[in-house]
């Protein structure tokens, strides 16, 4: 074979060859269906398919509580620290007022007894609004105005800070701490009220949290403090309450308020009061059949 038809030869066998890996490739490519997203190019990288964004992390919240009205105390009368003086919120023409009759000792004798009577008819209130949660009124009395909160079926004194000298009888009263139901009544009540203390209990715990997560980190230091405190300022208070230790029904309620107080705090609404359900109707039973009388036999 002459050198003109060998070089020939080859640039066909080339030819051939490149033509062939060409199929080759053509053949390992899968099949595109129309539509499909297009295939990467070889040593790219493939991007996800764009998705929704991410839904925004629901904020912390605290669960829903009872927030005492004025009903729950209306017409009872409760004691200081469950055992000394007598006060009952009554209904007036213009809103509320408070039968009060104190209890104490002598200014300058603090062994002596004595008690006051703020009178025969219910003392007028001011309506002080909701500032921590709970309604708030002002006893209109110039010789002790007290100022207190109303819990379900208590109150609590928040001011005065001090104990009141009535000077036209020379005795000293202390309306200071939780006015609840007679001690002795509360005993039958444990397992309910230690039920109530629970769900306030865990309402506050819940409460902080979500207060923590809309603070920045000083203000988060704070409320830690205020959360670790809770406890010794609710024994302070509850100290004096007789027979707490057998009922806890001054814990509970004084829990129940700072939940309210915490609640306020975050510009949470109140919840609805529970409405109770109408009891079923009864339905009469149907009286089975008689039986049938047995045949006589002669």
């Amino acid at each position: 074979m002459t050198p003109t038809c060998r070089s020939a030869a080859s640039r066909l066998a080339a030819t051939g060859a490149a033509l062939a890996w060409l199929g080759c490739a053509a053949a390992a490519q899968p099949l595109q269906l129309p539509g499909a997203q297009p295939f990467n190019a070889p040593g790219t990288q493939q991007s996800a398919p764009a998705s929704a964004a991410p839904a925004a992390p629901r904020p912390r919240t605290m669960p829903a509580i009872r927030i005492p009205s004025e009903d729950s105390l209306l017409g009872k009368t409760v004691r200081r620290n469950g055992g000394a003086g007598e006060a009952t919120l009554e209904k007036t023409v213009t809103g509320f007022g408070l039968k009060l009759r104190a209890e104490g000792f002598q200014a300058q004798n603090l062994v002596e007894p004595c008690a006051i009577s703020f009178g025969e008819t219910a003392v007028p209130l001011t309506s002080l609004g909701k500032p921590a949660g709970l309604p708030r009124y002002k006893l209109d009395a110039s010789a002790c105005p007290i100022v207190f909160d109303v819990l379900e079926g208590a109150f609590l004194v928040v001011e005065p800070a001090e104990p009141c000298v009535i000077e036209a009888a020379a005795c000293r009263i202390d309306p200071r701490g939780v006015w609840g139901p007679d001690a002795r009544t509360l005993v039958a009540r444990a397992k309910e009220i230690e039920a109530e203390r629970g769900k306030a209990e865990s309402a506050v715990r819940e409460g902080y949290r979500a207060l923590s997560a809309k603070a920045d980190l000083p203000e988060q230091r704070s409320i830690a403090r205020e959360q670790a405190a809770f406890s010794s300022e609710r024994a302070q208070i509850c100290r004096d309450f007789q027979s707490e230790g057998s009922h806890g029904f001054c814990g509970a309620r004084i829990t129940e308020a700072r939940a309210a107080s915490i609640r306020a705090r975050l510009g949470l609404p109140e919840p609805k009061p529970e409405t109770a359900k109408p009891p079923r109707p009864t339905t009469a039973r149907r009286a089975p059949p008689a039986a049938a009388p047995a045949p006589s036999t002669q």
